[in-house]
Parts: structure tokens; sequence; C-alpha cells
């Protein structure tokens, strides 16, 4: 046998030595994760849906996780905190919490969006779902959806309603309204956050808002600060079953709700994605974390692992692209 030929052999012998080493080295790797702090990139200010899931799921998965670190990093309906992870060293160690928001509206709304969510990110694992909501300020002479379309018919022009910002998924709510309405004469006022909009709410500025359901807002429609006329969903929520659907007042196609969930970089090993998921599906498990979204008025997302986290993703974007430019909504 030749030198070269002796050479290759002993290559081989050795790759095939060396194959089952990396494996378990790899799979050491997956187990071992994280070996230090996760930052979790909440795409909000403090407050707002997002930050109230994000910490939601921070929590529920601590003990399997170790040590999150959660980043607050609002604007642009999770846009520029999108950014940010879709940039991040795709190791694991930085987590998007996506939604609806800046995995599928926003990006459609922007000419040259600087990241593309199905090609620049990695879907873990979608966990919980918030519909929005159709509130008004108690002085408002209504008390049910059919009342509040008579009322901004025979009052064209008067009444705005309020989003958490421009090609949100609540001024998406509010066009849906305006059309299904049969094309309602009603102005829009974006704001940079729930908590703005709610706070013109309270103190009469604003008489229309459509938010998503969170715990403060289920907590000021019980205390009689605020009237939450319709939830935008096909059930009634769980945690509010009084609250009838816009369906139930005669406006079946408005059916808004917005998902969330764990995103990582395009390129993040699978390991780190796997030992995310399979966390995200042990948090689901119990009862308390599914007991503690349920009650503050959130659905919790069960079965949803990487693979039909990106099909769902991918379905929101074809569903929600033609509607978005029909509205018109733009963010350049």
């Amino acid at each position: 046998m030749s030198a070269p030929q002796i050479r290759s052999r002993r290559q081989l012998l050795c790759a095939m030595g060396l194959a089952p080493l990396a494996a378990l080295r790899a799979a050491h790797a997956a187990e071992s994760y994280p070996v230090r702090p996760v930052r979790l990139m909440v795409p909000s200010i403090p407050g707002g849906v997002h930050d109230v899931v994000g910490r939601f799921w921070a929590e529920a998965v601590r003990a399997d996780l170790g040590t999150l670190v959660i980043d607050n990093h609002g604007g642009a309906g999770g846009y520029v905190g999108a950014v940010d992870v879709a940039r991040a060293r795709p190791d694991g160690y930085t987590l998007l919490l996506g939604s609806s928001s800046s995995q599928v509206l926003v990006p459609a709304q922007i000419s040259h969006p600087r990241y593309d969510p199905e090609r620049d990110f990695a879907a873990v694992s979608l966990f919980a779902s918030s519909l929005t909501a159709i509130v008004v300020h108690p002085d408002l002479p209504v008390h049910d959806l059919r009342e509040l379309l008579a009322y901004i018919r025979s009052h064209p022009g008067q009444i705005a309603y309020g989003s958490t910002g421009m090609g949100s998924i609540t001024h998406m709510t509010g066009e849906l309204l305006i059309r299904l309405g049969g094309g309602l004469d009603m102005n829009h006022v974006p704001y940079k956050g729930l908590g703005q909009g709610l706070s013109d709410l309270l103190s009469g500025q604003l008489k229309v808002l459509t938010p998503n359901v969170t715990p403060q807002v289920l907590e000021l429609h019980r205390s009689g600060k605020l009237r939450m006329l319709a939830v935008c969903g096909t059930e009634r929520l769980g945690a509010a079953p009084e609250i009838p659907t816009a369906a139930e007042a005669g406006l079946v196609g408005l059916v808004v709700s917005m998902f969330f969930g764990i995103f990582v970089p395009a390129g993040t090993p699978a390991g780190p994605v796997e030992r995310l998921a399979r966390a995200t599906e042990r948090a689901l498990a119990g009862e308390g974390f599914r007991r503690t979204l349920t009650a503050s008025g959130f659905e919790p997302m069960i079965g949803f692992g990487p693979q039909r986290s990106e099909r769902f993703v991918r379905e929101e974007i074809a569903r929600w692209t033609p509607i978005i430019r029909a509205t018109g909504a733009r963010m350049d």
C-alpha cells in the first residue's frame, strides 16, 4: 500500500472515530445550554402587551433555562427591537419576543425593511395569542357594538379611535372596523404604546380605543373606568365571558388575534432551538402558566414547536398582506 493510500485510510478511520465524538459534543452542548444569561428582547415599552406576556414566559421557563434578562426596546410596532435581534450573534443567547406585529404586519408596510421575517429569523415556539377589543369611554352613550356603529354614523368625522401605533394589530383592528361597518367616517390617533392611549381614553380626550386585551384593560373594564363592547374573536374570552364577540354584534369578519412567540436569529444551532422549544412546551404543560395566561386575557397556544410555528407565521403573512395593501397602511 502506497504512502498516500495509508494516509487516506488513516484520515478516513480518524474521521469515522471523530464523527460519533462530534455528535456527542453537540448533544452535550445542547443539554448544557444555556451556560450564561439569555437576553430576551421585548420590542415594546414596559407595561405593554408584549412586555406583559414576555415576562410571563420568562418566569415560566426560568427554572428550566436559568437567568433571563428582559431588554425592553420599543418602537415602530416592534420593528426596532426585531432589527436588533436579526443582527445579533446566532448562538441562542439573544431571543426575540416576536408577534404578529414584528413578524407579519410591520415588514409588509415598509418598502425596504431591514429584515425579512422568514429569512432572518427562526421560530422556536408560539405560546400565546391575544385578541383585540373595541373599548369606549364610559360617558359615550353606547352599550354595545351596534349602538357604537350607529353613533359613529350619526357623528361623521367627530369620533377618533386610538391604536398602539401605525401598522400595529390594533391599527388594523380599527381599519377593519371602519371597512366592515360600511366605510365609517372615523379618524385614527396612533400612540407609541397602550399606556398613552389608555390615559387619553380615561381622561375623556379619546372616545374609542382598539387595544389588545391585557390584565390592565380587563381591570379597568371591571371597575367601570372604561367599557369593553366586544372582543375581536370567534369565541368569547375565558377571562371575561360576559363580553360578546364582534361577530355576535353582526361584524362577522372582525376577527383579529395577535400571536406571541420566541424567535432567534437565523442560523442559530439546532441545540439551543430545541432546548428553548422544550422549555416552552414544559411550561405550557403545567397548569400554572396556562392559568396565568388565561386569567390575563391571553389564550395559550399548545403544540406549536419550531416547524408548526414557522408554518403558522407564513400563513399569517399570506392572510394579512392583502389586507394591509387594501388599507394603504405604510410606515415609510
